[in-house]
């Protein structure tokens, strides 16, 4: 597992505060791996879930670090979405 994805796990885990997510999403980080986001938190992972965000690396910090609001890359292609995007949505507000 690469040094990003274990970054993005903690990061990931320090903003949810111990809480899980009701449904299942992947933050694929292109040419890093993936982060799996379920009832349980945030870990690295490459299971099917019911959507799967893409981004690269530096779009993936600032969106983590708020810098950049995940429905700005996504209207900007900086990040897309495969699958529910009612999952999406809810995801944003985890990562606000």
């Amino acid at each position: 597992m690469s040094d990003v994805v274990t970054e993005a796990v903690a990061a990931l885990n320090a903003k949810m505060d111990g809480a899980g997510f009701d449904g299942t999403a992947k933050f694929v980080i292109e040419d890093e791996g993936s982060i799996i986001i379920d009832e349980n938190g945030a870990r690295a992972g490459d299971e099917d879930t019911d959507v799967s965000l893409t981004a690269n690396t530096e779009t993936f910090k600032s969106i983590l670090d708020g810098e950049l609001n995940p429905t700005t890359a996504f209207m900007t292609g900086k990040l897309t979405v495969d699958g529910d995007m009612g999952q999406a949505m809810k995801l944003s507000g985890v990562l606000s």
